[in-house]
């Protein structure tokens, strides 16, 4: 690996936040970069090869992947139980029974939803700031455990030995070293204070919103007609569950490359078949239950 490789990997590293401030390690912030590893590089190279315009930087920040995460969380169970669910319901032939069952549900769902997401995040960052003030401890306590890790991190990169060494000196005295054993030993970034709302609101969100779209053909229908409803939500759920499969795929493969496509292609067609089968089960059920029930009292219509 060459010295040019090593900036680009370092060039990711972010030092933490001044959220915690108080603390030494916050006081003199000072940027890390291979400057501060002592190695002098050409000023060609370090122009044309490591830095990078504001624009570049500007376009990995345009969707918030944890955010796509959540919203593909959110979107992909709407549009799968509560569509199961309405389609188990028509079965019953009462369209109010199917719109109101439907929009608890929803509710419902959206709620739960929300909060595991909100959970989830705080004991994400719960999780990150236990980590932080181990490593944090373990950097003041036990200095040669830090340079062993240190030297493992870049062992895999074949670096001159010489390298290393300085590496792990300059290292064990920056101000930054609880970062960079964070971001590269832990791998953990740090949560933005508003990730546990925002997770919650968007997988609430995206659930709601997912979950509503099979639901629409029951309020233009008469009180009995949830059978033809149900035809109408069939059919926008295919189009909704393919258009979903496809473009979630192609998101993360690419949009272009004819592979990404025949990817896509076939993340549609799963998305279709899993909403149809949890469909097809939801109504075999509540069949089934129906039959059981009517069987169970025989005579309740003479009563």
């Amino acid at each position: 690996m060459s010295v040019v490789s090593l900036k680009k990997l370092l060039f990711h590293y972010s030092p933490l936040s001044a959220t915690d401030s108080g603390h030494p390690e916050k006081e003199s912030r000072v940027s890390f970069g291979m400057e501060s590893c002592g190695l002098e590089l050409e000023a060609g190279l370090e122009s044309a090869a490591v830095q990078q315009s504001p624009r570049e930087l500007q376009s990995f920040k345009v969707i918030d992947v944890r955010v796509l995460s959540d919203a593909i969380i959110g979107l992909s169970d709407g549009m799968t139980v509560p569509f199961a669910l309405t389609a188990g319901l028509s079965t019953l032939e009462d369209t109010k029974v199917v719109v109101f069952g439907g929009l608890a549900e929803l509710i419902a769902g959206a709620i739960s939803m929300g909060l595991g997401g909100y959970l989830g995040a705080k004991s994400e960052e719960q999780s990150y700031r236990v980590t932080l003030e181990q490593t944090r401890e373990q950097t003041v306590t036990d200095p040669s455990s830090a340079a062993a890790i240190i030297s493992d991190i870049f062992a895999p990169y074949d670096l001159p030995s010489t390298i290393v060494a300085d590496l792990i000196a300059r290292l064990s005295e920056s101000p930054n070293l609880t970062s960079f054993l964070m971001n590269f030993q832990h791998m953990l970034p740090e949560p933005s204070g508003s990730r546990a709302l925002n997770c919650a609101l968007t997988i609430a969100l995206g659930y709601f919103v997912g979950g509503f779209v099979p639901l629409l053909p029951y309020f233009f229908v008469g009180p009995h007609e949830a059978f033809c409803a149900l035809r109408w939500s069939v059919s926008i759920m295919v189009v909704s569950l393919f258009l979903f499969g496809y473009g979630k795929t192609c998101l993360v493969a690419g949009w272009r490359d004819p592979q990404n496509i025949r990817l896509g292609l076939v993340g549609g067609v799963q998305m279709v078949l899993v909403g149809g089968i949890a469909a097809g089960s939801a109504m075999a059920l509540v069949k089934a239950f129906q039959v059981l029930g009517s069987s169970s009292y025989p005579n309740e219509k003479y009563n």
